[in-house]
């Protein structure tokens, strides 16, 4: 069964604004950082041993983190659960962003582009760095 209603976030490049405003809190950010470097540790755990079941403890750590994040710091639920590919993917930009000192002009990006639409201000939204 389809539905007719539009996806909201066609493309990742569309999501990211609503995924990062979703990560104001340092300490959630910081949360998924830390879940996601332990799941990627439990990938490579997986790959040198041949065990497949380090990947589920991966994932379970990686979550577990970010979702404290949300609930307990940001206050907010988890996109995953709405978008979970998007948000997977999304989480690793955040990773990489945050490992390469790109997250905050992101946030400030975002902040800026909330102050205009605030305003009623009129101006083509910034293309995401997604792609620089």
């Amino acid at each position: 069964m389809t539905s007719d209603v539009p996806e909201p976030y066609p493309t990742l490049r569309a999501f990211w604004p609503f995924y990062l405003a979703q990560h104001r809190h340092a300490g959630n950010r910081a949360l998924h950082v830390v879940g996601s470097l332990f799941g990627l540790g439990w990938l490579a755990t997986a790959l040198a041993t041949g065990q497949p079941a380090f990947v589920l403890a991966g994932l379970l750590n990686g979550y577990g983190f970010a979702w404290v994040g949300h609930f307990v710091l940001e206050g907010n639920r988890p996109a995953t659960f709405r978008y979970p590919l998007k948000s997977f993917l999304c989480d690793w930009l955040l990773l990489a962003y945050t490992l390469t000192g790109r997250v905050g002009r992101e946030l400030a990006a975002l902040e800026r582009e909330a102050a205009r639409a605030g305003s009623g201000e009129r101006e083509p939204a910034r293309e995401p760095a997604l792609s620089k």
